[in-house]
């Protein structure tokens, strides 16, 4: 049996109101011969009668009654569904959510955050941090419209917009040995060295594994943020890769030292936006990407 038609039910429900068939197709937005047409339909269909029709006006027969009775709740859930697909449409129009890889969180998003909302003062803005695979993970899931990371690796499903590059640096505490050497670490040397990294998944972790290959030794510590693994540097557990722009604070007031390394552009990532393929941004995300993406070709 096909889906009952809402607006049949609602101009039955109308005719049993106010008793003329006129006046419940105007409050339909419907012209009188489709109304009259529409029920006709319905009655054949039924092979029974749902108005009683005179010279005085229609009615409802005891068929008809019944149909009115029964199709009042469903016109309250149409109601009700129409007012929860608005209130999408209203969500998408004053929110923005993002999810960001914790690099692109601390260091990028302030700026590019503080300039949308400048100029679009009415929109909330809600930020969750995650590694970029568990962005992707979550972008593919539906649990979010927009993902941002900084991973050299990209799911085939997801769209992408590049919106930058970031730059890691090697960074040791003060007191370790490397301090003071002039010349870069070679990979091999870097590979054979116990690091203190950000866990698998990391944006940060795949571009190193990927420079460094397979061949690298077990790292000294593993910590799931950027502050920890700083942290861990600066008291002496072993060295580092991580973005330039995480570790210049730390570097300015001598908490750890950079060392020059080989092969520096092996260590250079993208910044991307990543959504589902068959949904593109809309509404206040495809604005916050436009204003990222016009600041970068004003050098701002």
């Amino acid at each position: 049996m096909s889906w009952p038609n809402l607006q049949v039910l609602q101009l039955i429900v109308l005719v049993g109101q106010t008793g003329s068939l006129s006046q419940a197709a105007t409050a339909c937005g419907m012209a009188q011969p489709n109304a009259s047409r529409a029920i006709l339909q319905l009655e054949r269909r039924l092979n029974q009668n749902i108005l009683l029709r005179s010279h005085s006006g229609s009615r409802l027969s005891k068929t008809g009654a019944l149909i009115a009775q029964w199709a009042e709740p469903l016109l309250r859930a149409g109601t009700e569904f129409n007012a929860a697909v608005a209130s999408l449409q209203s969500d998408i129009a004053n929110n923005l959510e993002i999810m960001a890889s914790q690099t692109v969180a601390e260091c990028y998003a302030p700026g590019w955050l503080t300039k949308f909302q400048v100029k679009n003062p009415g929109v909330n803005v809600q930020m969750s941090v995650h590694n970029s695979s568990q962005i992707m993970s979550r972008v593919l899931e539906g649990d979010t419209r927009l993902g941002i990371i900084e991973s050299p690796h990209l799911d085939e499903r997801l769209a992408s917009l590049m919106l930058g590059h970031d730059q890691l640096v090697l960074v040791v505490a003060a007191s370790h040995p490397w301090a003071r050497r002039r010349s870069p670490i070679s990979l091999k040397k870097l590979a054979n060295t116990p690091l203190v990294l950000r866990e698998e998944g990391s944006g940060t972790r795949e571009v190193l594994e990927l420079a460094l290959g397979s061949e690298h030794v077990a790292p000294a510590i593993v910590a799931s943020s950027n502050s920890v693994v700083l942290a861990n540097v600066a008291a002496g557990a072993g060295p580092t890769v991580m973005s330039r722009r995480a570790v210049a604070g730390a570097i300015k007031v001598g908490v750890v030292t950079e060392v020059g390394l080989e092969s520096r552009q092996l260590f250079s990532r993208p910044i991307r936006a990543v959504w589902p393929l068959e949904t593109p941004p809309r509404g206040p995300a495809a604005s916050f990407l436009r204003a990222i993406c016009a600041d970068a070709a004003s050098g701002s």
